[in-house]
């Protein structure tokens, strides 16, 4: 493909994960292209069809029925206490086993790809307590629990409209027909004037 268009593939992989839509392993061998894994993760999905693959976070697990329009059944473990977690997506309606079930969203720097400063951080935990008692375990990481329907519009709002190629509303004061440059949104994370750094979608 990238031939037909006149571009060395080995380029296009490099530009791409420069840009942080994948990320490159081994060899240069794509290994992940987010929200998917191609190599086990914590995070395993099984589509309806009886697909089984994985998501590089709870996160993009939780965007991936959306962004296919498919029911799904997300599977993860709290990295607690080990006790199994299941997000069941049918009709667009997300049931979550247990009912406690939570999510930490963080990052342990401000620049950087995502599978490096934010990956290991945004994970399912069976309640509150067991996200706090992680985060105390890894001072590493800043960020905070939020709960289902939080986490389940930040899965939306990144990759809900990938396939579909549809742009956000412009910003109010923007030209109107003057289109933006298409930008990554887990790329990099920003930092605000008090020096604390935020990944993008939670601004």
């Amino acid at each position: 493909m990238a031939r037909s268009i006149g571009r060395d593939a080995h380029e296009v992989l490099a530009e791409l994960a420069a840009e942080d839509f994948l990320t490159l392993g081994d060899r240069r061998r794509i290994r992940a292209a987010y929200p998917f894994s191609a190599v086990p993760t914590a995070h395993g999905i099984r589509l309806p069809d009886g697909t089984e693959t994985w998501a590089m976070c709870a996160i993009d697990a939780l965007g991936i029925p959306d962004m296919l329009g498919t029911d799904a059944v997300i599977t993860s473990a709290d990295p607690v206490t080990g006790y199994p977690i299941t997000v069941t997506s049918t009709g667009g309606h997300l049931t979550w086993q247990p009912p406690t079930a939570v999510v930490y969203v963080g990052q342990r720097s401000c620049t950087g790809p995502a599978d490096d400063v934010a990956c290991g951080a945004l994970n399912f935990f069976t309640s509150r307590r067991t996200a706090q008692r992680w985060a105390e375990q890894h001072p590493d990481y800043t960020g905070k629990v939020i709960d289902q329907a939080r986490a389940e519009a930040l899965g939306r709002s990144v990759f809900g409209s990938l396939l579909t190629g549809t742009e956000p509303a412009p910003a109010p004061g923007s030209s109107p027909g003057k289109a933006a440059p298409m930008r990554n949104p887990r790329r990099r994370t920003t930092r605000r004037p008090s020096g604390q750094c935020q990944w993008p979608p939670l601004l």
